[in-house]
Protein backbone atom coordinates (compact mmCIF):
# COMPACT_ATOMS: atom_id res chain seq x y z
CA UNK A 1 0.00 0.00 0.00
CA UNK A 2 0.71 3.72 -1.00
CA UNK A 3 -0.27 6.88 0.69
CA UNK A 4 -0.06 10.61 0.75
CA UNK A 5 -1.58 13.37 2.23
CA UNK A 6 -2.79 16.79 0.48
CA UNK A 7 -4.14 19.55 2.81
CA UNK A 8 -7.49 20.85 1.61
CA UNK A 9 -9.57 24.52 2.53
CA UNK A 10 -11.72 24.38 5.55
CA UNK A 11 -9.76 21.88 7.80
CA UNK A 12 -9.58 18.95 5.17
CA UNK A 13 -7.09 16.42 3.95
CA UNK A 14 -7.30 14.48 1.10
CA UNK A 15 -5.69 10.96 1.79
CA UNK A 16 -5.09 9.15 -1.64
CA UNK A 17 -4.22 5.07 -1.33
CA UNK A 18 -2.67 2.99 -3.86
CA UNK A 19 -3.12 -0.94 -4.28
CA UNK A 20 -1.29 -2.90 -6.90
CA UNK A 21 -3.03 -5.70 -8.43
CA UNK A 22 -1.22 -8.10 -6.33
CA UNK A 23 -2.21 -6.96 -3.11
CA UNK A 24 -5.56 -6.19 -4.02
CA UNK A 25 -6.24 -9.46 -5.12
CA UNK A 26 -5.55 -11.18 -1.58
CA UNK A 27 -8.53 -9.09 -0.80
CA UNK A 28 -10.78 -10.19 -3.85
CA UNK A 29 -10.11 -13.98 -2.66
CA UNK A 30 -11.02 -13.41 0.99
CA UNK A 31 -14.24 -11.46 -0.22
CA UNK A 32 -15.07 -14.78 -2.52
CA UNK A 33 -14.25 -17.18 0.49
CA UNK A 34 -17.01 -14.96 2.80
CA UNK A 35 -19.50 -15.35 -0.16
CA UNK A 36 -19.20 -19.31 -0.33
CA UNK A 37 -19.83 -19.25 3.23
CA UNK A 38 -23.30 -16.84 2.51
CA UNK A 39 -24.00 -18.68 -0.92
CA UNK A 40 -25.72 -22.35 -0.75
CA UNK A 41 -24.42 -24.40 -4.15
CA UNK A 42 -25.71 -27.69 -4.78
CA UNK A 43 -22.64 -30.51 -3.99
CA UNK A 44 -20.90 -28.55 -1.56
CA UNK A 45 -20.70 -27.55 2.25
CA UNK A 46 -21.31 -23.97 3.08
CA UNK A 47 -17.69 -22.28 2.45
CA UNK A 48 -16.50 -24.79 0.06
CA UNK A 49 -17.45 -23.70 -3.08
CA UNK A 50 -14.89 -23.14 -5.47
CA UNK A 51 -14.07 -19.40 -6.99
CA UNK A 52 -14.80 -20.07 -10.62
CA UNK A 53 -18.25 -21.33 -10.03
CA UNK A 54 -19.22 -18.73 -7.45
CA UNK A 55 -17.90 -16.33 -10.78
CA UNK A 56 -20.06 -18.28 -12.88
CA UNK A 57 -22.99 -17.94 -10.77
CA UNK A 58 -22.50 -14.54 -9.57
CA UNK A 59 -20.45 -12.81 -11.87
CA UNK A 60 -16.97 -12.11 -12.13
CA UNK A 61 -17.47 -8.85 -10.23
CA UNK A 62 -18.88 -9.88 -7.14
CA UNK A 63 -15.39 -10.76 -5.33
CA UNK A 64 -13.97 -7.02 -5.90
CA UNK A 65 -17.06 -5.57 -4.94
CA UNK A 66 -17.25 -7.18 -2.03
CA UNK A 67 -13.24 -6.47 -1.22
CA UNK A 68 -13.89 -2.99 -2.56
CA UNK A 69 -16.89 -2.26 0.49
CA UNK A 70 -15.18 -4.67 2.88
CA UNK A 71 -11.33 -3.59 2.53
CA UNK A 72 -11.07 0.18 1.75
CA UNK A 73 -12.12 1.38 5.27
CA UNK A 74 -9.05 -0.32 6.73
CA UNK A 75 -7.13 0.85 3.74
CA UNK A 76 -7.74 4.19 5.07
CA UNK A 77 -7.58 3.88 8.54
CA UNK A 78 -4.08 2.79 8.43
CA UNK A 79 -3.19 5.59 5.77
CA UNK A 80 -4.95 7.61 8.90
CA UNK A 81 -2.10 6.07 11.08
CA UNK A 82 0.28 6.19 8.81
CA UNK A 83 0.50 10.34 8.12
CA UNK A 84 -0.96 10.89 11.70
CA UNK A 85 -4.27 12.47 10.63
CA UNK A 86 -6.43 13.93 13.45
CA UNK A 87 -9.58 13.14 11.70
CA UNK A 88 -13.01 14.15 13.19
CA UNK A 89 -15.43 12.73 11.10
CA UNK A 90 -15.85 9.63 8.45
CA UNK A 91 -14.41 10.43 4.94
CA UNK A 92 -16.28 11.09 1.92
CA UNK A 93 -13.91 8.08 -0.09
CA UNK A 94 -13.88 8.56 -4.11
CA UNK A 95 -12.49 5.13 -6.01
CA UNK A 96 -10.69 6.81 -8.96
CA UNK A 97 -9.08 3.38 -10.44
CA UNK A 98 -9.53 -0.13 -10.36
CA UNK A 99 -13.44 -0.24 -9.89
CA UNK A 100 -13.25 -3.34 -12.31
CA UNK A 101 -10.10 -4.82 -12.66
CA UNK A 102 -6.66 -4.05 -12.28
CA UNK A 103 -5.01 -2.10 -9.54
CA UNK A 104 -7.10 0.22 -7.28
CA UNK A 105 -6.51 3.83 -5.97
CA UNK A 106 -8.79 5.32 -4.05
CA UNK A 107 -9.30 9.40 -2.78
CA UNK A 108 -10.41 10.27 1.38
CA UNK A 109 -11.41 13.46 1.68
CA UNK A 110 -12.06 13.72 5.74
CA UNK A 111 -12.55 16.87 8.04
CA UNK A 112 -9.71 17.66 10.55
CA UNK A 113 -9.39 18.77 13.80
CA UNK A 114 -8.58 22.90 13.31
CA UNK A 115 -5.98 24.54 14.84
CA UNK A 116 -6.84 27.78 16.12
CA UNK A 117 -5.29 30.87 18.04
CA UNK A 118 -6.66 32.33 20.90
CA UNK A 119 -5.27 35.09 22.77
CA UNK A 120 -6.04 36.65 26.60
CA UNK A 121 -5.16 33.07 27.92
CA UNK A 122 -1.96 34.62 30.44
CA UNK A 123 -3.94 37.16 31.68
CA UNK A 124 -7.55 35.24 32.53
CA UNK A 125 -9.87 36.06 36.28
CA UNK A 126 -11.89 33.46 37.97
CA UNK A 127 -14.12 34.06 40.67
CA UNK A 128 -14.35 31.59 43.29
CA UNK A 129 -15.85 31.60 47.12
CA UNK A 130 -13.20 32.66 49.97
CA UNK A 131 -11.42 29.38 51.03
CA UNK A 132 -10.58 31.32 54.35
CA UNK A 133 -12.21 30.34 57.80
CA UNK A 134 -12.79 33.50 59.87
CA UNK A 135 -13.55 32.38 64.06
CA UNK A 136 -17.44 33.88 63.42
CA UNK A 137 -18.26 30.70 61.17
CA UNK A 138 -16.79 28.16 63.65
CA UNK A 139 -18.39 29.83 66.28
CA UNK A 140 -21.35 29.43 64.27
CA UNK A 141 -21.18 25.82 63.82
CA UNK A 142 -19.93 25.34 67.77
CA UNK A 143 -23.15 27.30 68.36
CA UNK A 144 -25.85 24.96 66.25
CA UNK A 145 -23.62 21.56 67.93
CA UNK A 146 -24.35 23.03 71.37
CA UNK A 147 -28.20 23.88 70.13
CA UNK A 148 -28.71 20.38 70.59
CA UNK A 149 -28.28 20.01 74.30
CA UNK A 150 -29.75 23.40 74.39
CA UNK A 151 -32.32 23.74 77.48
CA UNK A 152 -35.14 26.44 77.47
CA UNK A 153 -35.82 28.67 79.92
CA UNK A 154 -38.48 31.10 80.86
CA UNK A 155 -37.90 35.24 80.18
CA UNK A 156 -40.35 38.42 80.87
CA UNK A 157 -38.71 39.99 77.95
CA UNK A 158 -40.04 40.89 74.63
CA UNK A 159 -39.64 38.12 72.13
CA UNK A 160 -36.52 38.23 70.17
CA UNK A 161 -35.29 35.38 67.06
CA UNK A 162 -34.16 32.30 68.17
CA UNK A 163 -36.63 32.13 70.57
CA UNK A 164 -39.45 29.80 71.41
CA UNK A 165 -42.74 30.60 71.80
CA UNK A 166 -45.60 28.70 73.57
CA UNK A 167 -48.83 30.17 71.52
CA UNK A 168 -52.71 29.95 71.03
CA UNK A 169 -53.19 31.10 67.43
CA UNK A 170 -56.49 30.87 65.32
CA UNK A 171 -56.67 31.50 61.74
CA UNK A 172 -59.66 32.45 59.66
CA UNK A 173 -60.47 32.96 56.02
CA UNK A 174 -63.47 34.86 55.43
CA UNK A 175 -64.51 34.49 58.35
CA UNK A 176 -64.43 31.09 58.90
CA UNK A 177 -62.12 29.13 60.98
CA UNK A 178 -59.17 26.99 58.99
CA UNK A 179 -58.72 24.12 61.02
CA UNK A 180 -54.64 23.88 59.97
CA UNK A 181 -53.71 27.53 61.48
CA UNK A 182 -55.70 26.81 64.78
CA UNK A 183 -54.41 25.12 67.50
CA UNK A 184 -53.14 25.75 71.02
CA UNK A 185 -50.42 25.82 73.07
CA UNK A 186 -48.07 25.67 69.91
CA UNK A 187 -44.23 25.90 70.35
CA UNK A 188 -43.31 28.42 67.82
CA UNK A 189 -39.51 29.07 67.20
CA UNK A 190 -39.50 32.76 66.18
CA UNK A 191 -37.25 33.81 62.84
CA UNK A 192 -37.99 30.17 60.99
CA UNK A 193 -40.76 32.30 58.77
CA UNK A 194 -43.04 29.31 59.55
CA UNK A 195 -46.48 29.42 57.62
CA UNK A 196 -46.76 33.20 56.72
CA UNK A 197 -44.11 35.75 57.35
CA UNK A 198 -46.50 38.42 58.52
CA UNK A 199 -46.60 35.78 62.21
CA UNK A 200 -42.73 36.68 62.95
CA UNK A 201 -43.34 40.38 61.70
CA UNK A 202 -46.42 40.49 64.58
CA UNK A 203 -44.78 37.92 67.36
CA UNK A 204 -41.36 39.75 67.09
CA UNK A 205 -41.26 42.09 70.49
CA UNK A 206 -44.07 40.53 71.59
CA UNK A 207 -44.43 39.30 75.74
CA UNK A 208 -46.36 36.45 77.55
CA UNK A 209 -49.84 37.97 77.97
CA UNK A 210 -49.95 39.88 74.88
CA UNK A 211 -53.28 39.27 72.10
CA UNK A 212 -51.90 39.67 68.68
CA UNK A 213 -54.87 40.49 66.10
CA UNK A 214 -53.66 40.70 61.83
CA UNK A 215 -53.92 39.58 58.59
CA UNK A 216 -52.24 37.98 56.07
CA UNK A 217 -51.88 37.72 52.34
CA UNK A 218 -52.82 34.22 51.53
CA UNK A 219 -50.13 31.50 50.27
CA UNK A 220 -52.16 30.45 47.45
CA UNK A 221 -51.72 33.01 44.28
CA UNK A 222 -54.78 31.71 43.04
CA UNK A 223 -56.70 33.30 46.35
CA UNK A 224 -57.19 37.08 46.88
CA UNK A 225 -58.71 36.89 50.16
CA UNK A 226 -56.22 37.91 53.18
CA UNK A 227 -56.14 35.51 55.90
CA UNK A 228 -56.78 36.51 59.95
CA UNK A 229 -55.10 35.87 62.99
CA UNK A 230 -55.19 36.09 66.57
CA UNK A 231 -52.73 34.87 68.80
CA UNK A 232 -52.30 34.22 72.40
CA UNK A 233 -48.96 34.50 73.42
CA UNK A 234 -48.78 32.37 76.99
CA UNK A 235 -44.93 32.16 77.29
CA UNK A 236 -41.78 33.27 76.00
CA UNK A 237 -38.68 30.91 76.61
CA UNK A 238 -35.46 31.22 75.71
CA UNK A 239 -32.84 28.72 74.63
CA UNK A 240 -29.75 28.01 77.35
CA UNK A 241 -26.54 26.50 75.22
CA UNK A 242 -23.93 24.20 77.56
CA UNK A 243 -21.00 25.75 78.34
CA UNK A 244 -18.37 24.36 75.67
CA UNK A 245 -16.15 23.14 78.33
CA UNK A 246 -14.19 19.85 78.30
CA UNK A 247 -16.13 18.23 80.12
CA UNK A 248 -18.91 19.05 77.77
CA UNK A 249 -16.61 18.21 74.83
CA UNK A 250 -15.85 14.45 77.09
CA UNK A 251 -19.01 13.10 77.68
CA UNK A 252 -20.35 14.12 73.91
CA UNK A 253 -17.95 13.99 71.41
CA UNK A 254 -14.81 11.93 70.96
CA UNK A 255 -12.57 14.62 71.53
CA UNK A 256 -11.23 14.94 75.48
CA UNK A 257 -10.95 18.83 75.53
CA UNK A 258 -12.24 21.63 74.13
CA UNK A 259 -9.59 23.53 72.36
CA UNK A 260 -9.22 19.70 70.74
CA UNK A 261 -13.24 19.92 69.31
CA UNK A 262 -12.38 23.45 67.85
CA UNK A 263 -9.45 22.71 66.29
CA UNK A 264 -10.64 19.73 64.74
CA UNK A 265 -14.00 21.54 63.69
CA UNK A 266 -11.50 24.24 62.07
CA UNK A 267 -9.08 21.87 60.26
CA UNK A 268 -12.29 20.41 59.00
CA UNK A 269 -14.50 23.50 57.91
CA UNK A 270 -11.16 24.54 56.26
CA UNK A 271 -10.18 21.72 54.60
CA UNK A 272 -14.11 21.54 52.84
CA UNK A 273 -13.75 25.03 52.02
CA UNK A 274 -10.13 24.98 50.17
CA UNK A 275 -11.61 21.78 48.66
CA UNK A 276 -14.46 23.64 47.36
CA UNK A 277 -12.92 26.54 45.98
CA UNK A 278 -10.22 24.78 44.25
CA UNK A 279 -13.41 22.44 42.54
CA UNK A 280 -14.84 25.92 41.51
CA UNK A 281 -11.00 27.11 40.19
CA UNK A 282 -11.18 24.40 37.97
CA UNK A 283 -14.60 24.29 36.41
CA UNK A 284 -14.01 28.47 36.24
CA UNK A 285 -10.78 28.39 34.53
CA UNK A 286 -12.61 25.36 31.93
CA UNK A 287 -15.10 27.88 31.49
CA UNK A 288 -12.93 30.92 30.64
CA UNK A 289 -10.81 28.79 29.03
CA UNK A 290 -13.46 27.45 26.29
CA UNK A 291 -14.90 31.33 26.30
CA UNK A 292 -11.66 32.30 24.52
CA UNK A 293 -12.80 29.90 21.48
CA UNK A 294 -15.37 32.56 19.41
CA UNK A 295 -15.24 31.10 16.48
CA UNK A 296 -17.81 28.28 15.73
CA UNK A 297 -16.31 24.63 16.54
CA UNK A 298 -16.97 21.96 13.83
CA UNK A 299 -20.55 20.70 14.33
CA UNK A 300 -18.60 17.15 13.45
CA UNK A 301 -17.04 17.34 16.99
CA UNK A 302 -19.83 18.07 18.69
CA UNK A 303 -21.54 15.69 17.66
CA UNK A 304 -19.19 13.01 18.96
CA UNK A 305 -18.54 14.78 22.50
CA UNK A 306 -22.13 14.19 22.67
CA UNK A 307 -22.28 11.15 21.13
CA UNK A 308 -19.19 9.76 23.61
CA UNK A 309 -21.56 11.64 26.89
CA UNK A 310 -24.15 9.84 26.29
CA UNK A 311 -22.68 6.21 25.67
CA UNK A 312 -21.33 6.72 28.80
CA UNK A 313 -23.96 7.96 30.63
CA UNK A 314 -26.53 5.13 29.40
CA UNK A 315 -23.78 2.42 30.09
CA UNK A 316 -23.46 3.83 33.64
CA UNK A 317 -27.59 3.98 34.30
CA UNK A 318 -27.49 0.29 32.24
CA UNK A 319 -25.07 -1.09 35.12
CA UNK A 320 -27.36 0.68 38.02
CA UNK A 321 -30.45 -0.98 36.65
CA UNK A 322 -32.18 2.04 34.88
CA UNK A 323 -32.86 3.46 31.28
CA UNK A 324 -31.83 6.66 29.88
CA UNK A 325 -36.10 7.38 30.94
CA UNK A 326 -35.57 6.42 33.94
CA UNK A 327 -33.43 9.29 34.65
CA UNK A 328 -34.85 12.06 32.48
CA UNK A 329 -38.15 11.33 34.65
CA UNK A 330 -35.84 12.25 37.71
CA UNK A 331 -34.41 14.94 36.37
CA UNK A 332 -37.32 16.42 35.34
CA UNK A 333 -36.16 16.80 31.45
CA UNK A 334 -37.94 16.03 28.26
CA UNK A 335 -35.41 14.27 25.41
CA UNK A 336 -35.41 17.61 23.36
CA UNK A 337 -34.17 19.45 26.79
CA UNK A 338 -31.72 17.29 27.82
CA UNK A 339 -30.04 17.11 24.37
CA UNK A 340 -29.87 20.51 24.21
CA UNK A 341 -28.34 20.32 27.62
CA UNK A 342 -25.95 17.93 26.29
CA UNK A 343 -25.25 19.87 23.46
CA UNK A 344 -23.90 22.76 25.18
CA UNK A 345 -21.75 20.64 27.48
CA UNK A 346 -20.28 19.14 24.69
CA UNK A 347 -19.69 22.53 22.81
CA UNK A 348 -18.10 23.52 25.79
CA UNK A 349 -15.99 20.37 26.11
CA UNK A 350 -14.74 20.52 22.32
CA UNK A 351 -13.90 24.52 22.90
CA UNK A 352 -11.56 23.50 25.82
CA UNK A 353 -9.80 21.38 23.94
CA UNK A 354 -9.12 23.08 21.13
CA UNK A 355 -7.87 26.20 23.01
CA UNK A 356 -5.66 24.23 25.11
CA UNK A 357 -4.09 22.90 22.31
CA UNK A 358 -3.60 26.14 20.96
CA UNK A 359 -2.20 27.26 24.09
CA UNK A 360 0.14 24.13 23.98
CA UNK A 361 1.19 25.03 20.95
CA UNK A 362 1.83 28.68 21.26
CA UNK A 363 4.30 28.11 24.82
CA UNK A 364 5.56 25.05 22.98
CA UNK A 365 4.11 22.58 25.73
CA UNK A 366 3.57 19.62 23.44
CA UNK A 367 4.60 16.62 24.63
CA UNK A 368 8.41 15.48 24.24
CA UNK A 369 9.68 11.96 24.60
CA UNK A 370 10.49 11.91 28.02
CA UNK A 371 6.60 12.93 28.89
CA UNK A 372 5.25 10.33 27.09
CA UNK A 373 7.98 7.87 28.42
CA UNK A 374 6.64 8.82 31.66
CA UNK A 375 3.23 8.67 31.01
CA UNK A 376 3.72 5.16 29.49
CA UNK A 377 5.39 4.01 32.34
CA UNK A 378 2.82 5.02 34.82
CA UNK A 379 0.15 3.60 32.56
CA UNK A 380 2.23 0.10 32.93
CA UNK A 381 2.38 0.55 37.03
CA UNK A 382 -1.17 1.42 37.11
CA UNK A 383 -2.12 -1.87 35.14
CA UNK A 384 0.02 -3.68 36.65
CA UNK A 385 -1.75 -4.36 40.31
CA UNK A 386 1.37 -4.62 42.21
CA UNK A 387 2.92 -7.26 40.01
CA UNK A 388 6.69 -7.32 39.76
CA UNK A 389 7.14 -5.49 36.17
CA UNK A 390 9.51 -4.49 33.76
CA UNK A 391 8.17 -1.05 33.30
CA UNK A 392 10.55 -0.42 30.68
CA UNK A 393 10.10 -3.42 28.34
CA UNK A 394 6.29 -3.28 28.90
CA UNK A 395 5.96 0.74 28.18
CA UNK A 396 7.61 0.07 25.06
CA UNK A 397 5.18 -2.78 23.90
CA UNK A 398 2.39 -0.52 25.11
CA UNK A 399 3.80 1.84 22.80
CA UNK A 400 4.07 -0.01 19.59
CA UNK A 401 0.39 -1.27 20.80
CA UNK A 402 -0.69 3.20 20.54
CA UNK A 403 1.44 3.64 17.78
CA UNK A 404 -0.11 0.91 15.57
CA UNK A 405 -3.49 1.85 16.56
CA UNK A 406 -2.92 5.49 16.37
CA UNK A 407 -3.73 5.99 20.08
CA UNK A 408 -0.54 7.46 20.56
CA UNK A 409 -0.94 10.40 19.01
CA UNK A 410 -3.82 11.06 21.44
CA UNK A 411 -2.20 10.35 24.42
CA UNK A 412 0.98 13.38 23.38
CA UNK A 413 -2.55 15.53 22.93
CA UNK A 414 -3.38 14.76 26.46
CA UNK A 415 -0.27 15.41 27.97
CA UNK A 416 0.10 18.37 26.05
CA UNK A 417 -3.23 20.25 27.36
CA UNK A 418 -2.77 19.19 30.62
CA UNK A 419 0.28 21.08 30.79
CA UNK A 420 -1.33 23.94 29.13
CA UNK A 421 -4.08 24.38 31.71
CA UNK A 422 -1.78 24.31 34.10
CA UNK A 423 0.55 26.30 33.01
CA UNK A 424 -2.70 28.84 32.75
CA UNK A 425 -3.84 27.38 36.27
CA UNK A 426 -0.37 29.04 37.64
CA UNK A 427 -0.94 32.05 35.94
CA UNK A 428 -4.65 33.20 36.36
CA UNK A 429 -5.79 35.48 39.02
CA UNK A 430 -8.53 34.28 41.48
CA UNK A 431 -10.78 36.88 42.87
CA UNK A 432 -13.52 36.53 45.50
CA UNK A 433 -17.11 37.52 44.82
CA UNK A 434 -16.42 40.89 46.05
CA UNK A 435 -13.41 41.15 43.98
CA UNK A 436 -10.54 40.69 46.53
CA UNK A 437 -7.68 38.69 45.20
CA UNK A 438 -7.28 35.36 46.88
CA UNK A 439 -3.56 33.83 47.22
CA UNK A 440 -3.56 30.65 45.06
CA UNK A 441 -1.20 29.08 47.96
CA UNK A 442 -4.79 29.24 50.28
CA UNK A 443 -6.29 26.91 48.03
CA UNK A 444 -3.55 23.83 48.70
CA UNK A 445 -5.05 21.54 50.93
CA UNK A 446 -3.50 20.26 54.47
CA UNK A 447 -1.22 17.43 54.18
CA UNK A 448 -2.67 15.89 57.19
CA UNK A 449 -6.23 15.65 55.88
CA UNK A 450 -7.66 12.40 57.68
CA UNK A 451 -10.56 11.18 59.33
CA UNK A 452 -10.30 13.71 62.71
CA UNK A 453 -11.19 16.08 60.15
CA UNK A 454 -14.68 15.79 59.75
CA UNK A 455 -15.34 14.42 63.38
CA UNK A 456 -17.11 17.50 64.95
CA UNK A 457 -19.65 17.33 62.05
CA UNK A 458 -20.14 13.83 62.42
CA UNK A 459 -20.49 13.42 66.21
CA UNK A 460 -23.41 16.65 65.22
CA UNK A 461 -24.62 14.33 62.84
CA UNK A 462 -24.68 11.15 65.12
CA UNK A 463 -26.29 13.08 67.73
CA UNK A 464 -28.71 14.67 65.74
CA UNK A 465 -30.07 11.15 64.49
CA UNK A 466 -29.77 9.77 68.15
CA UNK A 467 -32.16 12.80 69.33
CA UNK A 468 -34.76 12.25 66.31
CA UNK A 469 -34.66 8.48 67.02
CA UNK A 470 -35.58 9.17 71.18
CA UNK A 471 -38.25 11.31 70.06
CA UNK A 472 -39.83 8.61 67.66
CA UNK A 473 -39.56 6.37 70.28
Amino acid sequence: MRSSVETLDDNRVKLTVELDEAEFETEVEAAFKRIAREVRMPGFRPGRAPRRLLEAQLGPQAGRVEALRTSLPDYYARAVVEHDVDVIDAPEIDITEGSESGPVRFDAVVDVRPCIGVEGYGDLSVEIPDPTVDDDEIQAEIDRFRQQFAELSPVKRAALDGDHLTIDITGTLGGETVDGLTTSDYDYLLGTGAVVPEIDENLRGASAGDILEFSAVHPDDDEDRRLGFRVLVKEVQQSVLPDLDDDFVATNTEFDTAEEFRAALTDGRSTSRVLYAASVRREAIADAVAALVTDEVPNAMVESEMDARLHNLVGDLSGRGYELDDYLETIGQSRDEFEATLRVSADRSVKLDLALRAVAAAEGLEADSDAVDAELRAAVLAGSNGADVDAAVEAERLREALASSGRLSDMRAQISKRAALEWITERVELVDPDGKIIDPELLNPPADVGDSAASPQDVAADQSQDDQSQEEQ
